[in-house]
């Protein structure tokens, strides 16, 4: 999806006032004082996720220690905490390249899981252009990439990052990040469209009575995996931080910042989130293609992105803790300039939350997200489509703020099975 328009990005003329007349006026706020606004929610989200990250770590030094049931479902439930807040920092994403960059170490999917770790035989053998598809790093200490030999004896967060990440430059060789860590606690979900997520046992973890081959080299991986989300996770904490470089980056140009605050609000809700992480699995009926596969967690990490969305364009963010960072916004000003469209998109954000919510409750109450995109399941098709259609009809009131405020040249993702269905079936 594309937006142009021919007037460039001078946000007082877009409003039709000169910078000393929009600092002045009550009505709206300045450009800088919205960018700091929209930089502190990106910093209080980012730092719930890293103290979200630091209690999932947590819970896996304790299965680590007492590998049980109870402590594999502690982590399992600790990994679910810990996708909300980083959700919601999504709309971050497509507007920043510092963030764009970034992302693929923490959420990249899907992954061909066979690199990691054992895998049940309906896997299969062949991955295509994949020659790792089922290198299995904890069953091999000695691997083969690009044609030359790798120590893999010691799985440490080097290895993941520097060795194994997007390996041979196959995008889907995903080694680290939220999915990878998903993955090693619940194992695959082999059900299909049937009930039920994976269901790898604690005795996987446990030292003395290892009962999925190696276990040390599992726990090895596991404690390496969930190191570097923590890394990753401070990394991005500090560059939203007030002297970080993401906050600077957008107040050295504070026109762009505006634009980069609707990129990540359209082409979130349209190509990545309506398009390729729900559409086109509702298309395929395909629970390979749902965004958190093993866990069955999909309808929580949809909801929370579209929550994402609501909370840059309102300006207000709810913290872990309940305290609320909030501020001058783009919906401020967008208000300032047409009021009415500013009210339309409001409700339509809200509209689209409704649907989410409603998804989400179907998924904790009747059924997963995998089984309502099943084939022959009206009723659960129709609910995530209503999703679908609220994200798309969120982003043609996104592409009139573009408008509204006279922004040049803004690109929202677009997907093929919004854009061009046919090409999703050749």
């Amino acid at each position: 999806m594309h937006v142009a328009h021919a007037t460039g990005l001078i946000f007082g003329m877009a409003l039709g006032l000169t910078t000393a007349t929009v600092a002045q006026a009550d009505a709206v706020p300045t450009r800088e004082a919205v960018i700091t606004t929209y930089a502190d929610i990106a910093h209080a989200a980012y730092s719930d996720s890293l103290t979200s990250a630091q209690a999932l770590d947590a819970a896996i030094q304790a299965l680590i220690a007492r590998p049980s049931p109870a402590t594999l479902g502690a982590a399992r439930a600790a990994w679910v905490s810990a996708r909300a807040p980083y959700q919601q920092t999504e709309a971050f994403r497509f507007g920043n390249a510092i963030v764009d960059d970034w992302e693929g170490r923490v959420n990249a999917w899907p992954l061909d899981e066979g690199l990691i770790d054992y895998v049940d035989a309906s896997y299969g053998q062949d991955g295509g252009e994949n020659r790792l598809y089922t290198t299995n790093v904890i069953a091999n200490p000695i691997l083969t990439v690009n044609g030359a030999e790798v120590d893999a004896t010691l799985i440490t967060p080097a290895l993941l990052s520097g060795t194994l990440h997007e390996a041979e430059e196959i995008e889907s060789n995903v080694a680290t990040g939220y999915h990878a860590i998903e993955f090693l606690l619940w194992g695959q979900d082999l059900n299909g469209t049937g009930a039920g997520a994976g269901q790898r046992p604690a005795t996987d973890f446990n030292l003395s009575a290892c009962a999925g081959g190696p276990c040390d080299r599992r726990v090895a991986y596991l404690t390496a995996a969930s190191a570097l989300l923590i890394d990753d996770l401070e990394e991005m904490v500090a560059n939203w931080a007030a002297d970080g470089t993401a906050r600077a980056g957008l107040m050295q140009n504070p026109d762009a910042g505006i634009a980069a605050i609707l990129t990540g609000m359209g082409s979130l809700s349209y190509g990545e989130l309506a398009g390729e992480r729900m559409k086109l699995g509702l298309m395929l009926h395909d629970p390979e293609e749902e965004h958190d596969c093993f866990s069955d967690n999909t309808h929580n990490s949809h909801y929370f992105d579209q929550i994402g969305i609501r909370n840059v364009y309102t300006g207000h963010y709810r913290r872990i803790d309940g305290s609320v960072v909030s501020g001058p916004s783009v919906a401020d000003v967008v208000a300032h300039v047409a009021p009415e469209l500013d009210r339309e998109l409001r409700a339509k954000l809200d509209v689209t939350v409704a649907a989410m919510a409603i998804m989400k409750a179907r998924a904790e109450s009747i059924e997963a997200y995998d089984q309502m995109i099943g084939e022959g399941n009206p009723v659960g098709n129709a609910v995530v489509q209503a999703a679908v259609d609220g994200l798309i009809d969120q982003t043609r009131s996104i592409e009139r703020a573009v408008a509204a405020l006279k922004l040049d040249a803004i690109s929202f993702e677009g997907s093929d099975s919004l854009d061009n269905p046919n090409a999703v079936f050749q």
